[in-house]
């Protein structure tokens, strides 16, 4: 793996100084968190944005009319505005919230699934998908009568992209896929799946969960149909995510959920939906933590994506140098373009057993198959430890579970 050099100007101890958190022990070392592919940890800037509108502004959003509803309102749209821009949207009627990507995929899944997909249609998701995108869309085709159809994936944890190309046919009604794998770290090449997707005549979805924090997200220039973000991936609050989709397509999609904010009347006999993007959004929302997604975003933006991601990317090519080195090692993910996933096994021990002890020197990481058991089972392996770095990380924190990780090995081997 190639050396990577970090911009001068990123200072990750002044990064790490805005993080409360990384200021505490656990079991009486300093904490090393190497979880960040589960979520991320949150600057101080989300955690006041969060406390400041329950101390002066709570209130319901859009249907008050006194002051604290008012500034609750804008704030709330005004993270709509910022997501807009985050991912070059084409308008603000384009961003739905929702509680995260789990639930923007199934609203996909089941407003625009069951309203177009018929028997024999055929469904393209690939061999290293989130269960939250596997699991929606078999429930769909078994309504549906639809076939769900799998891209897989090579020894890299590369896509085969030939194969890719022989599954797609005019039966193709949807290509769904992950953006950057959470358990391998590999970035798909979503544009070249797009335009050959869009030439067969299918609505592409990205689920950008784990890219959207590292990676510059243009959805118009990606010409994806719809695009998916998690809040607390991208340093903000949990429970809050957004689906993107092209404006014809949401308009023509039936409401997923029922109930207030996504009605226009309502009668006995029949109602009729709101406009975008409120059709989508029924119900009182998650708006405290929706707020304080605008700072996580804003706070990105500020360090700028470009200079925190050549730093992830040295810290990744640290980890993998150091992990290449140990007997009994084995990288699971090799592609040759990948966020900063670090993901291996270690002969004869088990990935819990693992965590337990790097738990133990303050090391956090994810064991298990991540939520992504079909691919834990092309590699034949039951799961991975998982290091996934973020703009906090240090050199000296891999180092750290690097001595861990011997330790750990001594004992349990």
């Amino acid at each position: 793996m190639r050396e990577v050099s970090v911009p001068v100007a990123f200072n990750v101890e002044a990064i790490r100084q805005q993080f409360p958190i990384l200021q505490r022990t656990v079991k009486g070392k300093p904490l090393v968190y190497f979880d960040n592919a589960a979520t991320a940890q949150k600057p101080k800037v989300v955690i006041d944005a969060l406390t400041e509108y329950y101390e002066k502004y709570n209130a319901n959003i859009h249907r008050g009319i006194h002051s604290l509803a008012e500034e609750a309102t804008a704030a709330y749209e005004a993270t709509r505005d910022a997501v807009k821009q985050f991912i070059n949207a084409g308008s603000r009627e384009e961003i739905v919230f929702t509680r995260g990507v789990t639930e923007s995929i199934n609203l996909v899944a089941y407003s625009w699934g069951r309203a177009n997909l018929q028997a024999g249609d055929e469904i393209l998701i690939s061999g290293m998908e989130h269960h939250s995108n596997i699991v929606p869309w078999q429930l769909v085709a078994e309504q549906t009568g639809a076939v769900l159809k799998v891209i897989p994936v090579d020894d890299r944890g590369e896509l085969q992209m030939e194969h890719f190309r022989q599954l797609l046919s005019g039966r193709t009604k949807l290509v769904s896929v992950v953006h950057a794998s959470n358990s391998l770290g590999t970035i798909n090449p979503v544009e070249e799946i797009i335009a050959a997707a869009h030439k067969a005549g299918a609505v592409v979805l990205i689920d950008g969960a784990q890219s959207s924090v590292h990676l510059d997200i243009d959805v118009q220039q990606l010409d994806c149909d719809f695009f998916t973000i998690s809040s607390h991936k991208v340093y903000g609050p949990t429970g809050v995510g957004v689906l993107y989709g092209k404006r014809a397509l949401l308009e023509g999609m039936p409401p997923f959920l029922g109930g207030g904010e996504m009605i226009r009347d309502v009668s006995f006999e029949k109602s009729t939906w709101n406009d975008l993007p409120y059709k989508f959004e029924a119900g009182t929302p998650n708006i405290a933590d929706t707020v304080a997604f605008k700072a996580a975003i804003d706070f990105v933006q500020s360090v700028g994506k470009s200079t925190a991601r050549a730093h992830e990317e040295a810290l990744l090519h640290h980890a993998t140098a150091q992990l290449e080195q140990l007997e009994g090692v084995r990288l699971i993910g090799t592609a040759r373009k990948k966020v900063s996933v670090a993901s291996f096994v270690v002969q004869g021990v088990h990935p819990q057993d693992l965590g337990i002890l790097l738990d133990n020197q303050g090391v956090a990481v994810r064991t298990g198959h991540h939520c992504t058991q079909p691919l834990m089972q092309r590699f034949g392996i039951p799961g991975t430890t998982r290091a996934s770095f973020a703009m906090y990380n240090t050199k000296e924190e891999i180092d750290v579970m690097i001595a861990a990780l011997q330790k750990a090995m001594k004992l349990l081997r």
